[in-house]
């Protein structure tokens, strides 16, 4: 596989995301932009934001970012303190084990939301198989090593402080997330598709139905992004939404596919 790049940026340009995604929309990036232009004096939220591919290309000046996995946020708010980084980080099967246990110990013991376990969070990402963050039915981390040549892992992330600085961070499901009318809400949840346990529960058709309905009932700019399965396109339709699809790259797959995939992007609103 290809060796991964260290996740900077050069001075002036958005920082790009520290963490690899499934689903990351850093390619809509530029199409969500020509949306965002005349709104970025509103607050952005992500009601679930991954790694911040779309908050950090857009760069507002207030965002919302939740996200239902704990881990993700609890690593995004010690991004937002400039992580200090204290482990070492290598590409090797044996530390790779050694730390994922120890990450497992964390969880277990309710540390969680330590400097570690953030620091682990990473390492893990950039070195598991496929970039995959899984768990198994006791919250275990579990995802393999990974098949990487070289990995340039970030020795610091002191630039993404004063970037994160007015943002904040909240852990939960999407209908937890307070919103405000004025609020411009992109969402992109797991996808319609037979794998979808991103988290401990999976995200179900019911899930994506009431998603939907919660988004409509929005007054203020919304967007939302899915795969374009023949009903995810007919709920977005029926409930008043503008309705285009588009070709989409597949960043991360659990077989190792990526073909281009045909994606959905509803609006309402704009």
């Amino acid at each position: 596989m290809a060796s991964e790049t260290m996740a900077t940026s050069a001075p002036g340009l958005p920082l790009t995301p520290p963490l690899k995604w499934a689903g990351g929309k850093r390619w809509l990036v530029p199409t969500l932009r020509s949306f965002w232009v005349p709104y970025r004096d509103y607050r952005l939220v992500e009601p679930f934001c991954g790694a911040l591919s779309v908050t950090l290309g857009l760069q507002p000046a207030r965002a919302l970012c939740n996200d239902v996995n704990p881990h993700l946020i609890h690593f995004l708010q010690w991004l937002q303190r400039g992580l200090p980084v204290t482990i070492s980080m290598r590409n090797d099967k044996e530390a790779f084990y050694a730390a994922r246990a120890r990450f497992n110990h964390l969880l277990a013991t309710g540390q969680g939301g330590s400097a570690e376990a953030a620091q682990l969070t990473y390492y893990l990402n950039r070195t598991a198989y496929n970039g995959l963050h899984r768990q198994n039915r006791r919250g275990e981390f579990n995802v393999p090593f990974g098949r990487y040549k070289t990995i340039s892992y970030q020795t610091s992330f002191e630039a993404y402080r004063p970037v994160l600085a007015s943002w904040s961070f909240t852990c939960g499901s999407f209908e937890r997330v307070a919103l405000k009318p004025d609020d411009f809400v992109y969402a992109d949840p797991p996808y319609d598709v037979a794998f979808t346990q991103y988290s401990a529960g999976g995200f179900t058709w019911a899930d994506q139905i009431r998603l939907a309905e919660w988004l409509a009932q929005h007054p203020g700019p919304v967007i939302a992004s899915n795969q374009a399965t023949a009903r995810i396109l007919d709920l977005y339709r029926t409930l008043g939404f503008h309705v285009e699809t588009l070709w989409g790259p597949r960043r991360i797959s659990r077989t190792g596919d990526r073909t281009p995939a045909l994606e959905m992007l509803a609006t309402r609103n704009l």
